[in-house]
């Protein structure tokens, strides 16, 4: 949200690029908080269409917009954008279950259409101005999902299933599938993640071992993939998003056992995210351009938890008391995506609801125009009045 930056004492002006706008995150991301924990307001989502529950899976690397889905007798993509607030998202037709799975910062959300809240019989659609677009898929191919999408419009994710799915590029008018082989011939099944780049993120198989996850690293210009190895006391991984930093993160685990945050550059290899406070096992599931990462460890219960390049904080923790969210003591919970100033989005139980959540930095506002948030959608209208006078000022 760079209306969010703007209004923030002490923040850098709006025609700083993004990164610089994160809490000084472009010089010394760990430095940064010398050793202090991050303060954040939360701010509950929403539903649509009057459905109970709802989940967000990313944010626009800008902090603009949020996608997700509200759950209930039918499964309705969500966006939410601080000018208008949650809004549905059409299904494909025939298809009454759908997902967005990321967002770019022109607002090109990417995700599934499925005929159940499963995902069966799923296809990767698009959704542009609120119009949904079913996305090409390769020739002989019926089946296919979209898991994330760059500055482009240039969208990855998988096509068919089991054994038989394959990773899969997207783009308006073609699709076409990643084919590339490792040195010792490993493969990538699914790819989850892509970032300005071209560099695209996912999982496969060893064929020496069947067992194993890989995670592995696509770049598209190049056609060449690597394997981004594994944790010491590890032999497998999987890789779930990278940011257009370099980082890719993901967790790594002995074959199919439990696995440990991880993140990766070509500079410093695979590197150990420290698991947060009271759980054994998790995965980092989002990282934005400075390297902060966030994801879901867990011991008993779900612990969503961020990731400053030196500490690891649960964000339980990191709440304002009487928030009345509960982030550390249900299933439902989980942090999936972090904008590149530092706004955190996924799902927590609130007031005994699943909702879609989004943490944002503190300090903020003045607590009057964060009481407005609380209470409903009228602090979204002012912002995007805000962020429109800030911009006709700027011009």
């Amino acid at each position: 949200m760079k209306c969010l930056a703007n209004l923030i004492p002490g923040r850098a002006p709006a025609a700083l690029p993004a990164v610089a706008l994160a809490l000084g995150l472009a010089i010394a991301p760990a430095a940064a908080t010398a050793g202090a924990a991050p303060s954040y307001s939360i701010v509950d989502l929403g539903t649509v269409g009057g459905l109970a529950s709802s989940q967000a899976f990313n944010i626009s690397p800008d902090g603009d917009t949020v996608v997700g889905r509200s759950l209930g007798s039918t499964g309705v993509a969500s966006i939410y954008t601080f000018g208008s607030g949650p809004q549905a998202l059409p299904n494909l037709p025939g298809r009454n279950f759908a997902v967005a799975n990321a967002v770019n910062n022109a607002g090109l959300a990417v995700g599934t259409s499925s005929t159940t809240a499963f995902g069966s019989s799923p296809l990767p659609v698009a959704w542009a101005g609120g119009v949904a677009s079913a996305l090409p898929l390769p020739a002989g191919q019926t089946a296919g999902r979209a898991n994330d999408v760059n500055a482009t419009g240039v969208a990855v994710g998988s096509v068919n299933g089991g054994s038989l799915e394959r990773p899969v590029i997207y783009r308006s008018t073609s699709a076409s599938l990643i084919t590339a082989t490792t040195p010792n011939g490993s493969s990538m099944r699914t790819a989850f993640g892509i970032n300005d780049a071209g560099w695209v993120v996912g999982n496969g198989v060893d064929p020496a071992n069947a067992a194993l996850n890989v995670g592995l690293l696509y770049d598209i210009a190049s056609g060449s993939l690597l394997s981004l190895g594994a944790l010491p006391g590890a032999n497998g991984a999987l890789a779930f998003d990278v940011g257009n930093g370099g980082h890719v993160v993901g967790s790594s685990m002995l074959n199919q056992g439990a696995g440990r945050p991880f993140i990766w550059t070509a500079g410093s290899g695979m590197v150990e995210i420290p698991l947060p406070t009271g759980t054994s096992q998790g995965s980092a599931r989002g990282v934005n351009a400075s390297g902060w990462a966030v994801g879901t460890a867990s011991s008993a219960f779900a612990i969503p938890f961020v990731f400053d390049g030196s500490s690891t904080w649960r964000v339980a923790d990191l709440l304002p008391a009487g928030s009345g969210w509960d982030l550390s003591t249900n299933t439902s919970s989980s942090a999936l995506g972090i904008s590149d100033d530092g706004i955190i989005v996924g799902t927590g139980v609130f007031n005994g609801q699943v909702r879609a959540y989004a943490l944002v930095p503190s300090p903020v506002p003045e607590p009057a125009t964060w009481g407005l948030m609380a209470a409903g959608l009228g602090l979204l209208a002012g912002l995007a009045r805000r962020r429109a006078a800030q911009r006709g000022r700027a011009g």
